[in-house]
């Protein structure tokens, strides 16, 4: 695996992420593109327009020139990689393509960036395969609220995934006093964790509520003697304030009881996080026992945590965590 495939998809639709214009969508429209779910074929499956196809595809072009389609990124970021998917598209995927990329504030309309924005190639004309998914690296250090993909000179493509770094606007959000400092959004990332059988370790720091059990992070049943955990790279250090777990949707399958504790560690590998040995772990929250299917929010149970850069939660034995909330004071706000 592509290291950059572990990072979040700043362009994921549940993330705020958008198909706002392309110049052509004839065959299928261009929002199939951030699709949550892999891309189905329906076998004699057609449209007045012709085949169904679960992406983006446009006419076969006829003149000079190429196609393209403005994506806004749901979290402003650096790109580090991009997955262009192409499933199902044989012998109508475009033998190439490349990624331009801008930084715009606010969301201007679509007709404004596709005339005024300021574009800067990001990924160069990049040769492609059909009915495959395409990881291609991308080596650009700007950070970016819009990507373009360009495809060469027709075609479809199934899906677009935009890995990167996010990026937020630190300035503003240490205007609105606390901020939740775990939340992917704000630059949180969860680092390293002792199982995620059933669910993912990210699913703890997306925003809002979840949507259903699959959608938190949950490890299998525990046989054998101690506990699992997950720890949190905070998007920046700060004084936490008020912590909030969420076992929303786990009823049957909740922690009996967690803790949190937290660490001053920057730039600590996974490895030395997952030691306790190695990294000092101070207590943010004792043991406390948790409710199934409920929110809890601790403030006044706290101990203090100033310049934390990373929490550790702590669940016993095992279990599903909906999601994990750290509200706290970035560390240079004053």
């Amino acid at each position: 695996m592509t290291d950059f495939l572990e990072l979040p998809d700043l362009a994921a639709e549940r993330l705020g992420g958008a198909a706002v214009v392309a110049n052509d969508e004839f065959f299928a429209a261009k929002e199939n593109l951030l699709r949550a779910s892999p891309a189905e074929w329906r076998e004699g499956v057609y449209t007045e327009r012709g085949k169904w196809m679960d992406g983006w595809e446009t006419r076969r072009r006829r003149s000079p020139g190429h196609d393209w389609c403005i994506i806004r990124l749901g979290l402003p970021g650096i790109v580090r990689g991009v997955v262009v998917d192409t499933s199902f598209f044989r012998g109508n995927y475009p033998e190439q393509c490349s990624l331009d990329g801008c930084a715009v504030d606010g969301t201007p309309p679509a007709e404004a960036l596709a005339r005024d924005a300021c574009w800067r190639e990001i990924l160069p004309r990049t040769a492609l395969q059909g009915d495959t998914r395409n990881p291609i690296e991308v080596t650009h250090d700007a950070r970016l609220t819009h990507v373009r993909l360009n495809i060469f000179p027709d075609g479809g493509v199934a899906r677009l995934r935009v890995h990167g770094e996010v990026t937020p606007d630190w300035p503003a959000l240490i205007r609105r006093g606390d901020v939740d400092l775990a939340a992917m959004e704000n630059g949180g990332w969860v680092v390293v964790c002792s199982d995620m059988f059933f669910g993912h370790r990210q699913n703890l720091i997306l925003p809002g509520r979840s949507t259903h059990m699959g959608d938190g992070w949950e490890t299998r049943r525990r046989r054998g003697p101690g506990n699992d955990w997950t720890v949190v790279r905070l998007g920046r250090a700060g004084s936490v304030r008020r912590v909030e777990i969420d076992t929303d949707h786990f009823k049957g399958n909740a922690p009996g009881a967690c803790s949190i504790s937290w660490s001053r560690a920057p730039g600590a590998s996974a490895e030395a996080l997952a030691a306790s040995a190695v990294v000092e772990w101070r207590e943010l929250l004792p043991r406390t026992d948790l409710e199934p299917h409920a929110r809890h929010c601790f403030e006044r149970e706290l101990r203090a945590a100033e310049g934390a850069t990373h929490v550790r939660l702590d669940i016993y034995p095992d279990g599903g965590v909906a999601r994990l909330r750290v509200f706290g004071r970035p560390a240079d706000s004053a």
